[in-house]
């Protein structure tokens, strides 16, 4: 008994010490950057709607954090022109570089992990997870790096038996499919990423609550 109540204690204790540990923001704060340019996501899912569907929502959560945001449509553009036309290439050019270009003070690297609908025998879900990293464009350092997710498992409610569960299925992966909640979803997720938050992206110069988390004014 006594052996059994040890193991207990020592399973508290560790669940007790599993927090999250705060983000080390000692580059970010002595970059202080005043504009990010997001450059197209990479996409590692399996549906080709990913990159620009989180690409057309990421600009509005770093806006309101308090950066100034390259509009993403003239920058995925001047790509384009040049001759770079897939993420991966986009995202390989030298920090310098994109600089010189675009006089921005720091770059956002995206990685779309899951989008779309997920169908199992029980459920149906649309999920959303991106991975995302700020990099100092002058000196090439990171910044910061984060990862976030949406699901409509969320929502769901999964009561009324078996039959009830298996229709709820069905049901849901014909509303997804019609109504491309993905996009929905990449929305969510592009909020909780890019939001200034707790080991999140600081409030950037634009923000009323900037130097509330330390950055020096």
């Amino acid at each position: 008994m006594k052996g059994l109540l040890a193991a207990v204690g020592v399973l508290v204790l560790a669940s007790g010490c599993a927090t999250q540990k705060p983000y080390d923001y000692t580059a970010y704060k002595q970059s202080r950057p005043k504009s990010v340019l997001i450059l197209p996501p990479l996409n590692s899912s399996p549906d080709v709607k990913a990159t620009y569907s989180m690409l057309a929502q990421m600009s509005t959560p770093l806006a309101e954090s308090g950066y100034y945001v390259f509009p993403v449509a003239v920058v995925d553009e001047t790509f384009r022109q040049n001759g770079l036309t897939a993420p991966g290439d986009m995202q390989a050019v030298p920090p310098a570089k994109l600089h010189e270009i675009f006089g921005a003070d720091a770059a956002l690297y995206v990685d779309v992990k899951r989008y779309g609908v997920t169908y199992t025998v029980l459920s149906s879900d649309v999920t959303v997870v991106a991975e995302a990293k700020l990099v100092d464009l002058k000196t090439g350092q990171l910044l910061w790096d984060g990862r976030a997710s949406a699901s409509s498992a969320e929502q769901q409610n999964n009561s009324g038996g078996l039959v009830g569960m298996l229709v709820s299925a069905v049901i849901n992966q014909i509303a997804n499919s019609l109504t491309e909640k993905g996009h929905v979803y990449a929305g969510i997720a592009s909020q909780r990423l890019l939001s200034a938050q707790p080991n999140g992206v600081l409030y950037g110069p634009r923000s009323p609550r900037y130097g509330q988390d330390g950055v020096p004014q």
